[in-house]
């Protein structure tokens, strides 16, 4: 144990040290490039060659992503550095000795059989085979990948800001995604450049091998006396033996760079994929067996062997139907293998049934009264905020089938803790078989809030651009700001990227949703009890101010009301000691929800602005005309719990298809639909049109401050029906008078 320990400790030891070792190799290579060498030496090198070259090739076979070997393209430029160095020792040892080393007379004599011109042919071959199908291929592969991948990156940078600012993502996750996008980038294109190198070694052992036959022949007739035959024999054999020691490592290193840039990514290694793609596929399988059995009976054909492997393809496609094995429970076969011992692990993940009764088989009557009873207790409690997914959305919340669907929404909570100041309660995760397939449903205490559909092996590529590609897909609409989408496959990804579509995961889809409507029933959410914990909190960082206004002069129900009111309109309630102090002022005047609201808005003023500035200091706004604004103004009616405003249907009609109309327009360019309006009507303004326009943001000219500039988008001007009615006033007036 303690010798395993010290070798395992060496080998670590090694790794940490990597710098050290290839500064070393690296000089190494320059010292064969200049001196001489033994031949042992040499046939030591060559085996390092051939066996570095089966390494590489082997690990490009098992990693399960291509930017997992983001090392390829410097170890290519290296190993080929290391091929011709060994060249040029080689070279130096056939023309001044006439003899190479072991090695090399082994291929040149056992694998070509001492004949030079088979050896000739041989070789020519498999450079032929290197040079104009694999390295060539390679070589458009990585320029082709290399382009689209690059094409495509604008389009996956923002569908990772799309999730961040949906809350589906954390930043630290952003930020990992972005890397993982830029290292693909420099991965691909790295090996768009490698390809090259293999290519222009391809080359130099072709000019190689010929300089040494050439050389080798003048050097043996001239200077050493041979025959012509013995000459042409002697180094033809060496420099051929020599080429095919170098041009196989080299059609290795080939064959593993077009092996790695044609792999997708996946969660598995080359052969299971294969195996997935190519071995599971019965009524395939049967195909071929009977295409051999007519094979074999043809004239002159050897029918044991057509025979043998006609039988063996019927067999497996029997048994594969016989146990209904096919590409398409694939993944359920191997997830039963690695979990012999349990079922689908998505029930348990997301089912609310309880799995509490197997050990109670002896237990007493009084514990399982109390248990039963407490199980009744149980079932009363409704969940504040839940997600009910259809059967084929159970993987999404499934850790051991990739599903991420329950860190994604407890990264969604943090986030709306973050941005809003709200604590969002546990989101409770089930199945529903009563919903479709693909379908889920939002509830807040038990109430279905919002529904959408998705498709979890499919992605959702949005035109945001404004991109005239058209691509394939089942169209829809996004559930959140209904945009027309398109719900692609791996494929047509790759097409919508590279055209500027934004892109994103089925899981991204529905908890942008999610994080939707917890913005918009943030205000529903928000319950006493929540309430007393941030005043509690509040009080370890503030305890003068939470005791000053606590129960003397404000209650929790109080600024429980207020609160809602705020997040009604999205406006954060991070700085609560702000909105306390406000609502301390205002207190000693009103005690209306709706008074110490629009206070608490004057002071966080400068928070709510800074999210719709489109410069900074700038905002753009719409604006009411003066008449219409006066107008509106005098329908505004107050009690002491309402605020509300009485407009004759005819106006109502002529104000809301102007701001719809404006609203399109600034939504269209990209702005925040925002109206400025007087203090005393922007709270009835923001009730009476809200049910329509849910998005548009209302907000008053006190609560902009002085170093803010409104850049006026449009004028809502006074329809003719107002013009009317104040005559009408008017002369109301008069007669009455």
């Amino acid at each position: 144990m303690v010798e395993s320990g010290n070798n395992e400790s060496r080998f670590l030891g090694l790794i940490k040290n990597g710098d050290y070792l290839l500064a070393a190799a690296l000089f190494g290579v320059i010292i064969v490039l200049v001196l001489p060498l033994p031949k042992p030496v040499l046939d030591t090198l060559l085996v390092i060659s051939i066996g570095s070259a089966i390494l590489i090739l082997l690990v490009a076979i098992y990693v399960r992503e291509p930017v997992q070997l983001s090392v390829f393209p410097s170890v290519l430029l290296i190993v080929t550095l290391y091929r011709l160095a060994l060249n040029v020792a080689s070279t130096r040892l056939i023309l001044l000795d006439g003899d190479a080393g072991e090695v090399i007379a082994s291929f040149g004599e056992f694998v070509v059989g001492g004949n030079y011109v088979v050896g000739a042919v041989i070789f020519l071959i498999l450079v032929i085979v290197n040079f104009m199908v694999i390295t060539k291929g390679a070589g458009r592969i990585a320029e082709v990948a290399a382009r689209f991948t690059l094409d495509a990156m604008p389009g996956k940078q923002m569908a990772i800001d799309a999730e961040l600012n949906a809350g589906a993502i954390d930043e630290e996750e952003a930020k990992s995604r972005r890397q993982k996008v830029q290292s693909e980038a420099d991965f691909y294109g790295k090996m768009d450049g490698a390809s090259k190198f293999v290519r222009g070694d391809a080359i130099a052992g072709i000019l190689i091998t010929l300089i040494n036959i050439i050389a080798g022949f003048a050097i043996g007739m001239m200077q050493r006396d041979l025959s012509l035959e013995e000459s042409l024999r002697l180094y033809s054999l060496l420099s051929i033996g020599d080429g095919l020691v170098s041009q196989i490592p080299a059609l290795i290193f080939s064959f593993a760079t077009g092996l790695l840039i044609t792999r997708s990514s996946g969660r598995q290694n080359l052969g299971s994929s294969m195996a997935r793609q190519l071995g599971f596929y019965p009524r395939a399988l049967g195909i071929l067996g009977g295409f051999l059995c007519i094979m074999g009976m043809l004239p002159g054909m050897p029918k044991f062997t057509f025979f043998f492997f006609a039988a063996l393809a019927l067999i497996l496609s029997y048994t594969l139907k016989r146990h209904k094995l096919d590409a398409a429970n694939f993944a359920d076969i191997l997830n039963e293998a690695e979990h012999p011992d349990g079922g689908s692990s998505s029930q348990t993940a997301v089912s609310t049934v309880s799995a509490g009764s197997a050990g109670g088989a002896g237990a007493t009557a009084a514990e399982s009264a109390v248990v039963n009873s407490e199980m009744l207790e149980k079932m009363l409690d409704v969940d504040i905020l839940s997600v009910e997914l259809g059967y084929s959305l159970l993987r999404l919340a499934d850790e051991e089938k990739g599903g991420d669907l329950v860190e994604r929404v407890t990264g969604l909570r943090k986030t709306f803790a973050k941005d809003v100041g709200l604590l969002l309660p546990s989101v409770s995760l089930r199945d529903n078989f009563e919903l479709e397939a693909n379908d889920y449903c939002f509830l807040l205490r038990g109430k279905p809030v919002a529904r959408g559909r998705i498709l979890p092996n499919r992605s959702l590529a949005m035109n945001v651009n404004g991109s005239k590609a058209k691509i394939p897909g089942e169209k829809t609409k996004e559930p959140v700001f209904g945009l027309d989408a398109i719900w692609v496959d791996e494929a047509g990804r790759k097409t919508a990227e590279m055209n500027g579509f934004t892109v994103v995961d089925a899981a991204s889809v529905l908890c942008t949703h999610l994080s939707e409507t917890f913005r918009t029933y943030s205000y529903e959410i928000l319950d006493r009890q929540t309430v007393q914990r941030m005043i509690d909190h509040t009080r370890e960082k503030h305890p003068a101010l939470v005791d000053e206004l606590f129960p003397d002069v404000l209650s929790a129900g109080l600024l429980q009301g207020v609160l809602s009111n705020l997040l009604r309109e999205n406006v954060s309630i991070r700085n609560l000691n702000l909105i306390l102090e406000s609502m301390g002022e205002m207190a000693l005047h009103s005690k209306s929800g709706n008074d110490l609201s629009e206070h608490a808005r004057r002071r966080l003023s400068p928070y709510i602005i800074d999210q719709y500035e489109f410069e900074p200091g700038k905002i753009k706004a719409i604006t009411l005309d003066p008449r219409i604004e006066q107008f509106l103004l005098a329908r505004v009616q107050k009690t002491q719990f309402e605020v509300s405003l009485s407009v004759d249907p005819t106006t109502a009609h002529d104000v809301l298809g102007q701001l719809m109309r404006l609203m399109s327009e600034m939504n269209n360019e990209g702005y925040t639909p925002l109206i400025v309006v007087m203090q005393e009507l922007r709270l009835g303004f923001k009730r009476f049109f809200e049910s329509t326009l849910s998005r548009l943001v209302v907000i008053s000219y006190q609560e902009i401050p002085t170093s803010t500039e409104i850049e006026n988008y449009g004028i809502i001007q006074a329809p003719s029906s107002v013009d009317q009615i104040q005559s009408e006033n008017r002369e109301m007036t008069e007669t009455s008078a």
